[in-house]
Formats: structure tokens, C-alpha cells, sequence
């Protein structure tokens, strides 16, 4: 029955409202909304929640755990293509072609928001602000895409793991949590693939940070000791600084 209670939570009592509906709507509004998302039990680890080639019907929006969307090429490469934490919305790449090209897994036990897009276009020509922030969204998510590929071309491992974490606590911190002190839903490996780097260079890449006393990674638990130097390190601003390990730790581009 606990659980039954979880995830049947309304949007008016969720906590990540904020982030899923605009600012402007009214109780009666988010009622609207709230009686068109279909929340469905808990999603296993590394259990589907659609597949590339999947027919789009709907949107979602991560309400805990977290989401991994990839494409696998003809050679049967997987390719990660994101991450989505609590609050955030993931699937409206296949809004154009009517199909989902990337496949989305949860990476560990996750609740999902289900929204039916025909009804949420219904919807948006009755309340006012809704297709707007829709578009915002929409927005967000190709911005992120653009930084990504800035981020894959133009920078060292050490620069492109750093703004890595300093994204996640940016997310982390829109959610209230704490911004220096947070957990890696996903695995190392996962990381390394979205970041273009091998899994090894990951794990030099945390030493490195370790010893230059900018943060703590134990298991997947996060503690940034230094948020002003993880930025320098995201911008290559540290290498002076830690010239003396560079040849316990090399890192590869």
C-alpha cells in the first residue's frame, strides 16, 4: 500500500510541480493537467520505458530515480544519448517524426509521469501559458543538445567530466537539494560514454581530482570540496596548479 501511495501522488502535492507545470496556472488548471498524467507503477532498473521505433503517443517526466535515453548503431554500438533526473521531461525528440528514435531505460528503480501528447495539445488552446512553457522546454532540451556537442568537440577529458558534474549540480540544486553533496544515478561507464572518453580515463580523471582535493567520490556519492576550482577545472584553469600529478595521472583527449 506504501508504495501504491507513492506513486499515485498528485501534482498538487507533488514537490518538483514547480518544474513540470508553469508558475501561472491555477489550482483548478493544474487539476486539468493533474487528470490527464498517468502514473504507472515503479520502473525497474535498466527496464524500458519506450524503445526506439516505439509509436510517440506520449511525453514523460522523470518523478524519482532517473532515465537514460541511447541509440544503438547497425553495428550494435550503444551511444548515450542523456540523463534525466526528478522534474525533468524526456521523449519530445519524436515529436516530429512520430516515432521515438532513442530507446529510454531507467537506470535504477524510477517513477515516471506518463502525459498524453493529443490531450496536452488539447489542453494547451484552453490554458493559457501551457504551450509556452511547453516550447520552453522543448527549448531546453535543444540547448542541451547544442552545449553537448560543444562540450564532446572542443574539450580535454578533465574539462569535459568537470562541467559534467557541474551540470548535474545545477540540476540538482533547481530541485532544492544540495548542489556540492548529490549521488550518480548512472554508472561510470555510462558516463564515459556520454562524455566520448574511455571508462579508464574516467577513473583517472576522478584520481586526478581527488588528489588536487577538489571533490570526494566514494562509490557514487559526490561531496565537490571545491566548487570554485571544479569551474576552473571545467574551463582548463588548473593545469598550472597540478602540473606535479599530471604524470601519476595522464589524462587522454
Amino acid at each position: 500500500m506504501k508504495e501504491q501511495k507513492n506513486y499515485a501522488v498528485s501534482c498538487q502535492a507533488c514537490s518538483l510541480n514547480a518544474l513540470c507545470i508553469p508558475y501561472s496556472l491555477t489550482d483548478d488548471e493544474i487539476d486539468i493537467v493533474d487528470a490527464l498524467i498517468k502514473r504507472k507503477k515503479p520502473i525497474q532498473r535498466n527496464k524500458l520505458v519506450f524503445e526506439s521505433g516505439d509509436k510517440f503517443s506520449s511525453l514523460y517526466a522523470v518523478r524519482a530515480g532517473a532515465v537514460k535515453t541511447y541509440s544503438v548503431d547497425q553495428e550494435g554500438n550503444e551511444s548515450v544519448i542523456g540523463f534525466y533526473l526528478p522534474g525533468e521531461m524526456f521523449g519530445m525528440d519524436a515529436i516530429y517524426s512520430g516515432k521515438h528514435l532513442n530507446t529510454a531505460i531507467a537506470v535504477e528503480n524510477t517513477y515516471v509521469c506518463e502525459i498524453p501528447y493529443n490531450r496536452l495539445e488539447e489542453l494547451s488552446g484552453q490554458i493559457k501559458n501551457l504551450q509556452s512553457h511547453m516550447f520552453r522546454a522543448l527549448s531546453g532540451v535543444i540547448s542541451s543538445d547544442q552545449q553537448l556537442q560543444v562540450l564532446l568537440g572542443k574539450k580535454t577529458a578533465e574539462e569535459r567530466f568537470a562541467n559534467f558534474l557541474l551540470n548535474l549540480s545545477n540540476r540538482y540544486q533547481k530541485r532544492r537539494l544540495s548542489p556540492i553533496l548529490f549521488r550518480l544515478p548512472m554508472s561510470r561507464s555510462d558516463i564515459a560514454n556520454y562524455l566520448g572518453i574511455a571508462p579508464e580515463t574516467v577513473s583517472r580523471v576522478v584520481r586526478r581530482l581527488q588528489v588536487s582535493e577538489i571533490l570526494l567520490l566514494d562509490g557514487n556519492d559526490v561531496h565537490i570540496l571545491d566548487l570554485h576550482r571544479l569551474c576552473q577545472s571545467a574551463h582548463g584553469r588548473n593545469k598550472n596548479r597540478d602540473e606535479q600529478n599530471n604524470h601519476k595521472y595522464p589524462l587522454l583527449k
